[in-house]
C-alpha cells in the first residue's frame, strides 16, 4: 500500500474513534471563539459526538475561525501566534490526524523526528550526536526556515496532501480547516496561507508538506550526488545537515533556498549558516585556541570538549538563550509572588526545576542545570530580601535552604543506555504567567493558606 493513493478512509471514523479522539484531547487546553470548555462539552458527550459525525460526513460541518493569542518568543522581543481551535474542532482533527498518522508513519523517513509516534526531540539530539561522533566531526549547516507555519500555501498542502490520500471527507475537512479564518481580539481575518500553530492538525500537515519538499529531495536527489558521507536530522521544521566534504555543504547551500521558493517557502539568511564542526586538531580542521565552532539544535548548543580520557567528543549543554528564558521568567514569577508563603514557592520552584530536567537533563550538561539553580536560588535570595523587614543575612538564607532545599540536578536522558525514570511531559514546564510554575491552576494559596512557616515575614 505504500506510495499508492488512498481514495476511501473516513469511514473508518465512526463514534467510538471520536471518543477516543475526545479522550486525548487536553483536558486543561484553552477554550476557543465559542469559550466552550472540555468539561462543558462531556456533559453530552454521546449527543455532541453524534452530531459531529454527522456533520462530517455530511459536508455540512462548518469550521469556526481559531482564536489566536500571541507568547513570548526567544528572549522575548517577538511574539509568536498561537491557534486556539473549538473544543470540538480539536476532536474532529485529532480523529483525521489518528488516522493520517497510520497511514503517512510507512511514508515518512527514519531521519524525521518531529511530532511522530513514539519519536522525541532527544531522539533527534542523539541521531546528530551519533552521526557526527560516527563521522569524527563534519561541516554542518544549520537552516532555519522563515516563518514556516504562516506561509504554507493552501492549495499546495492540498495537492500535496491529495497524492496519498484523495478521500473527498477527510481533504474537504482539512481544506476548511486551512481556511476557517483567524480571531485575533475583535479582527476577523482570512490569511491565503499558512496552518495556526497551536492547530491539531497542523503540526501533521507541516510534516507531510516537509516531508515532500526536503525528504524526499534529500533522499532522492540530493544524498546520491555527495562526494562523502552526509546526514539530515529534521525535527518539524527545525533541522540540520551534515557534510563529510565541504564542496557538498556549499553545493547544498546553494541549491536549497532554490527547493524551497519552488513550494513558497523562505530561508532566513542571518539564521542560517555553515559551521566548521570538525574535530578539533584533525587534519585541516579547527587548531585549539582558535574560536570555538558551535551550533545550537532544540535548544541545546553542541560543541567539542574533552573527555575524563582527554579524547575530543561531542558535547552538548543548554543553549544561552533558553538558559535566559528560565532566568527571566523565573525572576518575573517571583517578582509576581513574592509575598506568597516561602514553602508554595519552594514548592512551585521545585516543580520548574523538575520539569526543566526533564527535557534539558542529558549527559554532560550537569554544569548547566546546577548553574540554574544557583540563579534561581539568587533569584529567590533578592525576593525575599526586598519583602522582609529583616535583613537576610547569608546565617539566615543557608537556614532556609536547609529546610527548603532545591531539587539536585538529574541526568534524565542518558546516552550510556541507563534505564530512565518516567517523564510526565513531553515539554519542559515553565514558570508561566498566571501564578503557576509548570502547571496550571498554581495559584498562590488565600483562604487555605498553609500554615507558615518561620522564613514567612
Amino acid at each position: 500500500m505504500r506510495g499508492k493513493a488512498l481514495t476511501s478512509l473516513s469511514h473508518h471514523i465512526d463514534v467510538e474513534f471520536l471518543r477516543e479522539a475526545f479522550r486525548r484531547t487536553r483536558k486543561d487546553g484553552a477554550s476557543g471563539v465559542d469559550g466552550r470548555t472540555w468539561d462543558e462539552y462531556r456533559e453530552q458527550l454521546e449527543e455532541n459526538l453524534g452530531g459531529l459525525l454527522d456533520r462530517s460526513k455530511s459536508g455540512t460541518y462548518r469550521a469556526p475561525p481559531v482564536r489566536r493569542v500571541r507568547i513570548p518568543k526567544g528572549d522575548g522581543k517577538e511574539t509568536r501566534p498561537i491557534g486556539i481551535p473549538t473544543v470540538e474542532d480539536k476532536v474532529l482533527q485529532r480523529a483525521v490526524t489518528m488516522l493520517m498518522e497510520a497511514v503517512y508513519e510507512e511514508e515518512f523517513c527514519e531521519f524525521s523526528y518531529g511530532f511522530r509516534p513514539h519519536r522525541s526531540a532527544h531522539d533527534a539530539l542523539d541521531a546528530v550526536w551519533k552521526n557526527v561522533t560516527a563521522m569524527g566531526g563534519c561541516w554542518l549547516v544549520e537552516v532555519d526556515i522563515q516563518r514556516f507555519f504562516d506561509t504554507l500555501g493552501h492549495g499546495q498542502v492540498l495537492d500535496i496532501v491529495g497524492r496519498r490520500v484523495r478521500d473527498g471527507v477527510l481533504l474537504q475537512l482539512i481544506g476548511k480547516w486551512l481556511n476557517a479564518g483567524v480571531l485575533e481580539g475583535e479582527t476577523l481575518s482570512y490569511p491565503e496561507a499558512g496552518t495556526p500553530q497551536g492547530g491539531v492538525i497542523s503540526p501533521l500537515l507541516a510534516n507531510v508538506y516537509l516531508h515532500h519538499v526536503l525528504d524526499e529531495w534529500w533522499t532522492r536527489d540530493v544524498q546520491p550526488c555527495m562526494h562523502g558521507r552526509a546526514f539530515l536530522v529534521r525535527y518539524a521544521d527545525d533541522f540540520v545537515m551534515g557534510f563529510e566534504d565541504e564542496r557538498d555543504a556549499e553545493r547544498v547551500m546553494e541549491v536549497l533556498p532554490k527547493r524551497f521558493a519552488r513550494f513558497g517557502l523562505g530561508v532566513n539568511e542571518k539564521k542560517t549558516r555553515r559551521v566548521d564542526f570538525r574535530r578539533p586538531g584533525a587534519k585541516g580542521g579547527p587548531r585549539d585556541g582558535n574560536e570555538p565552532c558551535t551550533f545550537d539544535f532544540l535548544g541545546f548548543t553542541h560543541y567539542w570538549g574533552r573527555s575524563r580520557k582527554g579524547r575530543s567528543v561531542v558535547k552538548r549543554k543548554t543553549a544561552a538563550s533558553r538558559f535566559r528564558r528560565m532566568l527571566k521568567r523565573a525572576g518575573e514569577w517571583l517578582r509576581r509572588h513574592r509575598h506568597a508563603p516561602v514553602r508554595w514557592q519552594h514548592e512551585k520552584l521545585s516543580v520548574a526545576l523538575r520539569g526543566h530536567d526533564s527535557y534539558f537533563g542529558i549527559t554532560g550538561n550537569a554544569g548547566a542545570l546546577q548553574l540554574l539553580r544557583h540563579r534561581i536560588a539568587e533569584l529567590w535570595r533578592r525576593c525575599l530580601e526586598s519583602r522582609s523587614r529583616l535583613r537576610m543575612t547569608w546565617a539566615r538564607w543557608n537556614q532556609l535552604l536547609a529546610d527548603y532545599p532545591l531539587p539536585r540536578a538529574r541526568v534524565v536522558h542518558s546516552v550510556y543506555g541507563v534505564s530512565k525514570p518516567p517523564v510526565l511531559r513531553s515539554r519542559m514546564p515553565e514558570l508561566g504567567t498566571s501564578g503557576s510554575v509548570g502547571a496550571p491552576g498554581g495559584q498562590p494559596p488565600g483562604a487555605t493558606r498553609p500554615t507558615p512557616c518561620r522564613h514567612d515575614n
